[in-house]
C-alpha cells in the first residue's frame, strides 16, 4: 500500500515539474533578475526534455550513450517538444542525477560551428563541465530572437531544441 502511493505521489510530481517546464519553465527571481530554467540529468539525456520520462538507461562512460543514442535519440528527439522561451536573461541549473561521472552542458545558436573563429565572437554558446552525482551548476546567458541546441557532450545527449521568441 505504501509502495503504491509513494509511486503515485512521484508520478504526480513528474507531471507537475513535465508541466511547469513545458509551460515555459522558467521562474523568475525575487530581484526581477534571470528567469531561472532546471534541467536534469540522467544517463543519456535530460529528463525535462524528454516530457519527464526517464528511459532507464545506464552508462558508465560517454561510449555508453554514443551507442543508446545512435540507436534512439532521432524516435525520443521526435517525440519531445522543443522549449520555448521569450527573449531575455536566463540561468539554466543543470543537475546530475545519478550519472556516475562528471557531466556538463553546451548551449549554443543552431548554426554553431565551434571550428568557427566568427562563430566565437558573433554567436551564442554557453558551456561548462565537472558536474558530479549529486552536484548542480547554472549557466547563465542572454537570449535573443532564434533557434538553439543544447546538449552534453560528456554525458552525450541528444541535442535539443530550444526556441526564443
Amino acid at each position: 500500500m505504501r509502495h503504491a502511493m509513494m509511486a503515485r505521489a512521484r508520478a504526480v510530481l513528474a507531471r507537475l515539474a513535465v508541466a511547469a517546464f513545458l509551460g515555459g519553465g522558467a521562474q523568475a527571481a525575487q530581484d526581477g533578475g534571470p528567469k531561472v530554467i532546471v534541467l536534469t540529468q540522467v544517463p543519456c539525456q535530460f529528463l525535462e526534455s524528454e516530457n519527464g520520462i526517464n528511459r532507464g538507461f545506464k552508462s558508465r562512460r560517454k561510449a555508453d550513450c554514443d551507442a543508446i543514442n545512435a540507436k534512439t535519440a532521432a524516435r525520443r528527439l521526435a517525440e519531445s517538444k522543443p522549449l520555448v522561451l521569450k527573449p531575455g536573461k536566463y540561468i539554466f541549473r543543470v543537475t546530475n542525477k545519478n550519472v556516475p561521472y562528471a557531466l556538463g552542458f553546451w548551449l549554443r545558436d543552431k548554426d554553431y560551428d565551434w571550428r568557427n573563429p566568427l562563430h566565437k565572437l558573433t554567436k551564442t554558446s554557453v558551456s561548462g563541465g565537472g558536474i558530479g552525482v549529486g552536484e548542480s551548476n547554472d549557466y547563465e546567458v542572454t537570449l535573443k530572437a532564434g533557434k538553439y541546441l543544447y546538449s552534453c557532450p560528456l554525458n552525450p545527449t541528444p541535442d535539443y531544441k530550444l526556441v526564443v521568441e
